[in-house]
């Protein structure tokens, strides 16, 4: 970083701290939160094996939160793990991983989210709205806003997610503190060991998807103020935050609706708010999750772009998709190009399959990513370094390591179980990136030869 604020990329940097936790939070609590309980619940039929599933999902959580905290003090630049595949594994394997990023995980989620969130302002607006108009104007919205510079972009979503963070509080102080408790009695439909493991298996799907996201907070880690020390510290305490706020939220659900009304009902929060706030709780409900989406797509559009941004920069993507606008110092190019495509999925309607694609592959990339850190620490060792090297480092390392790959493998196993067909498709599209991939790796060849 140099003295005026601005990296060695070009990048304006203005985030401190506190923003930077709030980019943790704010990449993992989406709208899932609102409607997950409810899909969990119904799978189990336990209130004692719903909590074990979000208790799983949360720990798992915590271990890649310290994994991706090493690798950003050891790694602190600006596009995540696009950056640590690369400099490990080499170019191709980063390479899919910004492919899938852009087409399928980032694009593939906000498109998702932001028709979620037309449809909620429009319960709001008494169905006055339309909902197309409503994605393209958030898109335009949001997307100018970050293009302004990141000082601008993560503002909005700071306030944005403080916002989201005290419509979640509500819900629970509505479920803890005001509903009347309902008792709950387990009904678990497994014959077998083996139904019971698939049907737990099931369960865990919607509960990783919605821990997802904390790594989205390193894609941005050029613009950290001492990333190194900041963004490790941030992902640790982000997690844990979100961590307390999911097992609130379920213990809240659980109390005012029972498990059984829990499980059979597709609007638990609206629910949750109704018993406590009479007629006016769908509203309410409906405006917690507008807000929480649009917190999330103002997270997403901030930090998603500088993977597309970083692998041009590496020439290995469209080169204008690197060029930094002048006076706002932001990647305006890879801002705007993230939301047009998010806005032609969102529009196509092909969103809805495209997202489910989407655990299968993170969990792959959340393995291999973290493999890095063994690669990484015996280069160290080979390099004869001092153990400090990096600001922090992963607690109990190899075994947390260990137990992340594994519950990685595990839930890339349990996507197949499930959902064969899409997580087969979701891979083929990233191998569809190899063709691109050759076609940029050897343009950057030949331009590089003639300097030689």
């Amino acid at each position: 970083m140099t003295d005026e604020g601005i990296s060695k990329e070009g990048l304006r940097v203005a985030i401190g701290f506190p923003s930077a936790v709030m980019l943790v939070i704010g990449g993992i609590v989406g709208v899932g939160i609102f409607v997950n309980p409810a899909v969990v619940a119904r799978s189990l039929q336990s209130p004692a094996l719903a909590l074990t599933a979000w208790s799983l999902g949360g720990g798992l959580a915590i271990l890649g939160a310290f994994v991706y905290a090493e690798l950003a003090a050891r790694i602190p630049e600006t596009g995540g793990e696009y950056v640590y595949l690369s400099k490990t594994y080499g170019s191709l394997a980063g390479f899919l991983y910004g492919w899938t990023t852009l087409l399928v995980v980032q694009a593939g989620g906000m498109a998702a989210v932001a028709i979620i969130f037309a449809k909620n302002l429009n319960v709001l607006a008494g169905g006055a709205l339309n909902d197309n108009f409503v994605v393209v104007g958030v898109l335009i919205i949001l997307a100018g806003v970050n293009c302004l510079g990141v000082k601008s972009g993560n503002g909005v979503q700071g306030i944005l997610g403080l916002l989201k963070i005290a419509a979640i509080a509500a819900l629970v102080i509505a479920g803890l503190f005001v509903a009347h408790p309902v008792a709950s009695h387990a009904h678990i439909q497994a014959a077998t060991p083996l139904d019971f493991v698939k049907l737990f298996g099931a369960a865990m799907i919607p509960v990783v998807f919605s821990y997802g996201g904390w790594q989205t907070s390193n894609f941005v880690a050029g613009e950290m103020k001492d990333p190194a020390r900041n963004l490790s510290r941030a992902l640790v305490v982000g997690v844990l935050a979100v961590i307390t706020l999911y097992l609130l939220v379920n213990v809240a659900c659980l109390r005012a609706l029972g498990i059984s009304a829990l499980g059979s009902t597709l609007t638990p929060a609206a629910d949750v708010l109704r018993i406590t706030a009479g007629p006016v709780g769908g509203n309410l409900a409906a405006g917690a999750i507008a807000l929480s989406a649009l917190a999330f797509m103002s997270q997403s559009i901030l930090t998603g772009p500088r993977v597309s941004f970083a692998m041009a920069r590496d020439g290995l993507f469209f080169k204008k998709v690197a060029e930094i606008a002048e006076g706002s110092r932001a990647p305006v190019i890879a801002i705007v190009l993230q939301a047009v495509w998010t806005g032609i999925l969102a529009l196509s309607g092909s969103y809805e399959q495209i997202l489910s694609y989407v655990t299968a592959m993170n969990f792959l990339f959340f393995g291999l990513s973290a493999s890095c850190l063994f690669i990484l620490r015996r280069r160290e060792r080979a390099a004869g370094l001092a153990a400090h090297i990096a600001g922090f480092r992963a607690p109990l390392h190899p075994l947390t390591t260990i137990l992340f790959i594994l519950g990685c493998a595990i839930i890339v196993v349990a996507s197949f179980w499930a959902y064969p067909i899409n997580s087969l498709i979701g891979y083929a599209i990233m191998l569809v990136g190899i063709p691109p991939y050759l076609y940029w790796s050897r343009r950057k060849a030949m331009q590089i030869a003639p300097a030689e």
